[in-house]
C-alpha cells in the first residue's frame, strides 16, 4: 500500500487530508440516497465509502487496479461485497445490462480513453440504469494536477456523457463558509509556491516529470496548513458540503446520467 499512498489517494486516517476526505465521503453519502439493486463502483480507493453503498445494495461490486487490506476486511464482514482487481477500461468480463447503478468518484480525470470509459459504463448498465460520477470542476482548480490526464468544464463533461446516455442531470458539490475558508487559505498557499514558476513550466512540461514533485509539494502543503491552523482543517465535516445545480463555483461536478 505504501507505494500508492500519494496525495491523490485520499486517506481517512491522515489528518491533513480532512478537507478532501470529507468532500469525497459526501459523494458516497449522496449516492447512497439514490442507489439500489446491483451496484458497480469503478475506483475503490481506500474503501472508505464501501459500507455506505453496500448497505443500500443487493450486491456491490467494486473495481480497482490496486488491492487493499481495508477492502478485504470489509468483504469478510459483508456478504454482498465483491472486489475485482482490474485496470479499466474496458470492463473485461462484465456482462452487458448487468447493473442498476455505476458509481465512479474522482476517477474519470485519470482515464486516458474517457470515451471508451463512458461507453463501457453504458454497456454494463441495465436499461434505465444510472451512472453517478464526480470529478473536479476545472474552473476551481488551483493549479495543474499532473496526475490528471484532463479536467472538465461543466459543458465538456455533459457533452461526453451525452454521446452515450439519453439524459444527464448536472449537479455540483459546494462548500459552506467552513469549507471555503480552507479553500481560500489553500489557494493563497498554492500561489506562494507557484509564484516561482516564472516560465509556467507546470503547463509546458510533460505530466510524468511533474507528478512526483507535485505530489511532494501537495502533501507538504496540506501538512503545513494543518500545523498552522489545526482547527480550520479539523472542523470540516461532511455536512459542510451540499449539492446544487452545477455552476462555475462548484468544487466538483456531480453528474447523474441515465441510460
Amino acid at each position: 500500500m505504501s507505494l500508492i499512498q500519494t496525495a491523490e489517494r485520499v486517506s481517512h486516517v491522515e489528518a491533513s487530508d480532512n478537507y478532501v476526505y470529507q468532500r469525497s465521503l459526501f459523494a458516497y453519502a449522496e449516492a447512497a440516497k439514490l442507489v439500489g439493486g446491483q451496484v458497480l463502483e469503478l475506483g475503490t480507493g481506500s474503501g472508505y465509502g464501501i459500507e455506505m453503498i453496500a448497505s443500500r445494495a443487493e450486491k456491490f461490486v467494486t473495481l480497482d487496479k490496486f488491492e487493499n487490506e481495508n477492502v478485504a476486511a470489509l468483504i469478510k464482514a459483508h456478504h454482498n461485497i465483491e472486489f475485482l482487481k482490474m485496470t479499466f477500461p474496458p470492463l473485461n468480463g462484465i456482462a452487458d445490462n448487468s447493473f442498476d447503478f455505476v458509481i465512479s468518484f474522482q476517477v474519470i480525470e485519470h482515464i486516458k480513453n474517457d470515451t471508451l470509459f463512458v461507453k463501457e459504463i453504458h454497456r454494463v448498465l441495465k436499461p434505465g440504469g444510472k451512472l453517478i460520477v464526480t470529478t473536479p470542476n476545472k474552473k476551481m482548480s488551483l493549479t495543474r494536477n499532473p496526475w490528471h490526464i484532463r479536467e472538465y468544464l461543466m459543458p465538456e463533461l455533459k457533452a461526453l456523457l451525452l454521446q452515450d446516455f439519453s439524459f444527464v442531470k448536472t449537479l455540483g458539490v459546494y462548500g459552506d463558509d467552513t469549507v471555503m475558508e480552507y479553500y481560500h487559505a489553500n489557494k493563497k498557499a498554492v500561489k506562494k509556491i507557484t509564484r516561482f514558476d516564472f516560465l509556467k513550466l507546470q503547463y509546458r512540461l510533460p505530466r510524468w516529470c511533474l507528478q512526483v514533485p507535485y505530489d511532494i509539494m501537495n502533501r507538504w502543503n496540506r501538512k503545513k496548513m494543518l500545523h498552522s491552523d489545526n482547527e480550520m482543517v479539523a472542523k470540516i465535516k461532511m455536512t459542510d458540503y451540499f449539492l446544487s445545480e452545477a455552476g462555475n463555483d462548484c468544487l466538483d461536478l456531480f453528474y447523474i446520467a441515465e441510460k
